[in-house]
């Protein structure tokens, strides 16, 4: 072994082709892998050893960090149509309030939340640009920035996607005064990306894209304006986009466009692997087919989904078609990469009435389909070398408690299985490494007091502005 590396051996890994016996794992200085060799006989002396099973940390490949915050503050009946758009409503007022420094006290102690959750990456679809008032910043990238240093400080791998957004509604309906935080013209926009590639440079633990908000947000060219810009900056760096969230949006698209939103963007862009398309729940025979043929990435958000009342996203159908997906926790109501997965089975079988339906003839464990397929397309959307144990990756991982209650005497066989579908006592993931350095040490953030003290200072200031 290089002396200039570090190692960690393990019983028990998941590399890509499943479970592994005695692997070494050796990462840089970089926090890359250079080697992950299973079937080690002689360990080096020096190697540290691994206190439980090791699996890859999970990408978030959706997240609005100001809106962990809110969780729980809208859960009483507001309307008597209570829907996504009556939340939505509530959502825009508290954005409202947010300062740039209760947004980075907020984004950091929801990063410590994810560590502990065994998130090591995530895509932040930041759209809060501009003050109370919708005046620019002297920085135009001021409360991005400030999402970003939250990332590096408690040590998450980020892809920061600034939101272009610029309507109200289709066909160039003017924005709203409770949106004004948000909107940016094509050049403000461009001046923003720019902004943030200058004061905060990529490197191996932070990745840019854009975020379009939705095709109700943006006009066909100023979404063609602003993939040639990124191209300009970063050819090929991710484009996520919210598509067909709700039954209104294609409504709406099949009235101001003549096509089912994800219909028209697949008709009209050359959509890829780099693009995430964001819930998607809503999408017909043909648009699942063609979707999954296209290589992107559908997000699905199960828990922020299941909490708006959005509907069901055809995952069996999808699946069945070879279509990527990878999970995000959205809005925050939860911040568990399990539950996801979960709510992503069990939502499926509510509606067939079957158990094990997301199962494949080749994966007949649904945990261990659900879990490989959000690392691989959770991976591909953040537009970073994550999501696997293997060189060249980032050395991003998850050591499990050996001795939970749901795992002890078990074998490889249904290690997953419990850790997804079980939901006894505390939660089994017990270390997290992120860049081959250890964030999270027996469940606990090596900043968390901190982090908490900070993120109840901002939401006491909040709440007392309600």
């Amino acid at each position: 072994m290089n002396t200039s590396t570090k190692s960690l051996f393990a019983s028990h890994a998941w590399l890509p082709d499943g479970w592994r016996n005695d692997v070494l794992l050796e990462w840089n200085e970089a926090g890359t892998l250079v080697a992950v060799t299973p079937d080690i006989r002689d360990v080096p002396a020096s190697t540290t050893h691994a206190t439980g099973p090791v699996v890859p940390g999970m990408p978030n490949l959706h997240s609005h960090a100001f809106q962990r915050a809110m969780a729980g503050l809208t859960e009483y009946r507001a309307n008597p149509a209570d829907s996504f758009w009556s939340w939505r409503d509530l959502m825009y007022r508290f954005a409202a309030r947010i300062t740039p420094d209760m947004l980075g006290a907020i984004a950091r102690w929801l990063y410590v939340e994810m560590l502990k959750a065994g998130y090591t990456s995530v895509c932040e679809f930041h759209y809060v640009h501009h003050a109370a008032d919708g005046a620019r910043h002297a920085n135009p990238a001021e409360l991005a920035q400030r999402v970003v240093d939250a990332a590096s400080e408690t040590g998450i791998g980020m892809t920061m996607l600034p939101v272009l957004y610029q309507y109200s509604g289709f066909d160039a309906q003017p924005p709203r005064d409770d949106q004004r935080r948000f909107i940016n013209t094509t050049d403000e926009f461009l001046d923003l990306l720019s902004a943030l590639h200058h004061a905060r440079p990529e490197h191996g633990a932070l990745r840019y894209g854009i975020a379009p908000h939705s095709l109700r947000a943006v006009s066909e060219t100023s979404l063609r304006s602003v993939i040639d810009g990124l191209d300009s900056i970063s050819p090929g760096a991710p484009v996520h986009i919210h598509i067909a969230e709700q039954t209104a949006e294609v409504d709406a698209s099949l009235a101001s466009l003549g096509a089912r939103p994800v219909q028209w963007l697949l008709d009209h862009f050359d959509v890829n692997a780099r693009w995430c398309l964001v819930h998607a729940t809503h999408i017909d025979a043909h648009e699942t087919s063609a979707l999954a043929k296209s290589g992107a990435i559908a997000g699905l958000c199960l828990t922020t989904e299941a909490n708006l009342g959005d509907g069901f996203f055809p995952a069996m159908d999808y699946l069945d078609a070879q279509g990527a997906f990878g999970i995000g926790s959205d809005s925050h109501i939860g911040v568990d990469w399990r539950a996801e997965l979960r709510l992503l089975e069990y939502g499926q079988r509510l509606l067939r009435r079957q158990r094990n339906v997301l199962a494949s003839q080749r994966t007949a464990h649904v945990a261990d389909r659900l879990f490989q397929g959000a690392l691989e397309g959770g991976a591909r959307a953040t537009g970073r070398a994550v999501g696997a144990l293997e060189a060249g990756a980032r050395a991003d991982w998850i050591v499990l408690d050996a001795s939970h209650p749901n795992l002890a005497e078990q074998t490889s066989t249904t290690w997953l299985s419990s850790v997804v579908f079980c939901e006894h006592g505390e939660t089994p993931v017990r270390d997290v490494f992120v860049g081959g350095e250890r964030v999270v040490h027996d469940r606990r953030h090596r900043d968390e007091a901190r982090h908490r003290a900070d993120y109840r200072q901002a939401l006491s200031q909040l709440l007392d502005q309600a």
